[in-house]
């Protein structure tokens, strides 16, 4: 095969791996996506040796791959999305290499194996490091067709990236074989019933599901404030909650259990020791005087001061020349009629934005964190999830930052501690009118399927919506407009065997990617002795 067609095949494999991502992109395509690229490898295998020439070949489509679905960060920092395309392509690439390497020296259905268990160890690795960058974990990309993924709520998108990677490995050896005037009927019909069986149990479960009838009254409101020239260096903290507020006007009554508005909406710093004093707060506090049974779900600016006997956080600075720290957080409020007011601080911080990776080696650097208005350098975080109780404990809500919805498992925590409905508070204004915010949406659906769970989705700008516990989409605002989504929806209390179990397809591959080295290893050490 000529250096043109395996640089044509990579090519191929990128474009179809793009064009099979939503939101406009015809899913169906992920199946065969990686087909191009294997034809490669295995002109390349026919060597008999490892060729460093497949991880440039691998480095092209994941390239093209990375750079026509998430170009949009490009609206945020030129220079952020660069390095994030150029990243995420490099440790794609590499694990393609590693496969490569391990099916020269072990053989065809060993290479196999390893691919499908380093890429799976890769996606569950990048959901947790901190250079974490999740968006194009394979399972994602049936976002949008949710009929077809209901039993999403056993293996989460685990089992997407499972099923992709094995369709696509057996279709690949059926044209090899064909190819080489073999019989492929019996392996066909193999492939046939592992791309239909998943779909025909999820049309069931998709038809049979019921919620059971369990009534919140919600509202979330969409407040239209321009992320570059308004939320931040425009109109105060105060303008800003009016508006919001005049907005829920004719949506909030009486029977109104959660008003959900969106991240940073209070844009003032608020320190949380003295909360009382917020004006911001009062004026919340002022409304649910109104509404004795409402509660108020908002994100918030906030700020914490160390005690001399606290132990003071890696992200942490000092007031001036004092010996005295404080952190500061992106995080999420709740308020009621009972004074107290419960705060969540966002952990999954966005890399290069809140958050610079490895803090403890590179802090020296933070100030070259990328800025969006406030919320940049290295945030606070806080350890466990936590769910929002209402005051009766009736209703609890898992207050869910903007970036955090993209991590399934992540997500299960909330409802594991007691959170029978899902609320998103983002912004999603920064990237424009993109496929970025319509991405992000989407994911959010994958995730009412993994944990049976209603959602309530408060966006600044971009898509305000309701999601019930099968994934569908029942309300949803338009891009740049002031609204409130005033909506009933069914709060449920039982746990999915994902919500259970987590991640357990990705820590299974973990372990098979383990044994594939240590077996590497012990025959190179044989070969030693």
């Amino acid at each position: 095969m000529s250096l043109i067609k395996k640089l044509l095949l990579s090519v191929f494999s990128g474009l179809l791996l793009s064009y099979a991502w939503p939101v406009d992109g015809f899913y169906l395509l992920i199946f065969i996506a990686w087909i191009p690229l294997l034809f490669v490898e295995s002109k390349l295998k026919q060597t008999g040796k490892t060729q460093l020439a497949f991880f440039g070949y691998s480095f092209i489509a994941m390239l093209l791959w990375n750079i026509l679905t998430t170009w949009w960060i490009k609206n945020a920092s030129f220079g952020g999305a660069m390095m994030a395309i150029i990243a995420n392509s490099i440790l794609m690439a590499a694990v393609l290499y590693f496969f490569h390497f391990v099916k020269v020296r072990k053989g065809s259905n060993y290479g196999y194996m390893a691919l499908i268990a380093f890429w799976m160890t890769f996606e569950y690795i990048h959901l947790r490091w901190d250079i974490t960058w999740p968006w194009l974990s394979l399972g994602n990309v049936f976002a949008n067709e949710i009929e077809i993924i209901q039993w999403y709520e056993y293996t989460g998108v685990f089992g997407g990236t499972l099923w992709v990677l094995i369709v696509n490995i057996l279709l690949f050896q059926i044209l090899q074989k064909k190819a080489e005037g073999i019989e492929v009927k019996q392996l066909a019909i193999g492939v046939i019933s592992i791309l239909t069986f998943p779909v025909l149990i999820s049309l069931l479960i998709f038809s049979t599901y019921k919620e059971k009838v369990n009534p919140l009254n919600v509202v979330a409101v969409q407040p239209n404030i321009d992320p570059y020239n308004e939320k931040f260096n425009g109109l105060s903290s105060s303008e800003q909650l009016s508006k919001l507020l005049k907005i829920t006007d004719g949506k909030l009554d009486q029977k109104t259990d959660f008003l959900v508005g969106p991240e940073t909406a209070l844009v003032d710093y608020i320190w949380e020791d003295k909360m009382a004093n917020a004006e911001d707060l009062k004026m919340l506090h002022a409304l649910l005087i109104n509404y004795p049974n409402l509660n108020i779900l908002i994100g918030a600016s906030t700020l914490k001061v160390f005690m001399p006997n606290e132990t003071v956080s890696s992200t942490a600075r000092k007031f001036g020349n004092s010996q005295e720290y404080y952190d500061s957080f992106n995080t999420a409020l709740q308020l009621d009629n009972t004074g107290n007011i419960q705060t969540y601080h966002k952990s999954k911080l966005v890399p290069g934005v809140e958050k610079m990776p490895w803090p403890a080696v590179f802090k020296y650097i933070e100030r070259f964190a990328i800025d969006l208005g406030g919320i940049s350098g290295s945030l606070g975080m806080q350890e466990e999830r936590e769910a929002f109780f209402t005051p009766n404990k009736k209703f609890a809500a898992g207050p869910i930052v903007c970036y955090e919805s993209v991590y399934g498992e992540y997500v299960g925590e909330y409802v594991n501690k007691g959170a029978n409905f899902l609320a998103i508070i983002t912004n999603d204004g920064w990237w424009g009118d993109t496929p970025g915010y319509k991405q992000h949406l989407n994911y959010g659906r994958l995730r009412a399927i993994e944990t049976r769970r209603s959602i309530v989705r408060s966006a600044n700008t971009g898509i305000s919506a309701i999601i019930n516990q099968k994934g569908e989409i029942e309300q949803a605002s338009k891009w740049w407009k002031e609204v409130a989504i005033k909506a009933t929806i069914n709060v449920n209390n039982e746990l999915t065997f994902y919500t259970r179990f987590g991640d357990y397809l990705g820590l299974f591959a973990i372990f098979i990617s383990m044994a594939i080295f240590v077996n590497l290893m012990l025959k190179k050490l044989k070969l030693i002795l």
